[in-house]
């Protein structure tokens, strides 16, 4: 069987739990054809580039397949038929990802050096300007 990771955006007028309930439709549907999701990450409700069928933002879900072609191109129909979905893109790989995407890495760090960039760089900002008054002291 090949590796698949399968990204689609919801409508963002829907709820995480009807996301959840799509996500759990299309894992169902590459389980009844032979295949099996490993993993699937909710990215959160996010802004999109530009507008899609009058919508400015959308949940964003990931998911890590191992399945025959066949059940892919099945929940690929499935998704082109639902009205949630406003977008899914579908690439083979080589190999699954294990532990967390980079997308739920970056947001992690971001969480973690809080806002600004705070945490980061200890000890810039207190130099800032520094010399400059001790040469006008001498003067």
């Amino acid at each position: 069987m090949a590796f698949y990771e399968h990204v689609f955006i919801a409508r963002q007028d829907i709820t995480a739990s009807q996301v959840e309930g799509i996500t759990a439709d299309f894992s169902k549907i590459v389980e009844e054809n032979e295949g099996k999701v490993a993993k699937t990450e909710y990215w959160g409700l996010k802004n999109l580039a530009y507008k899609i069928k009058k919508n400015r933002k959308g949940h964003y879900i990931l998911m890590n397949i191992d399945a025959p072609h066949a059940a892919v191109a099945e929940m690929e129909r499935q998704a082109r038929l639902h009205d949630d979905v406003l977008r899914f893109m579908t690439i083979r790989v080589d190999e699954l990802e294990e532990g967390q995407s980079i997308v739920l890495r970056s947001k992690a760090d971001k969480e973690r050096r809080g806002p600004r960039g705070e945490g980061r760089g200890e000890g810039r900002g207190d130099n800032r300007g520094e010399g400059r008054g001790d040469k006008r002291e001498s003067r």
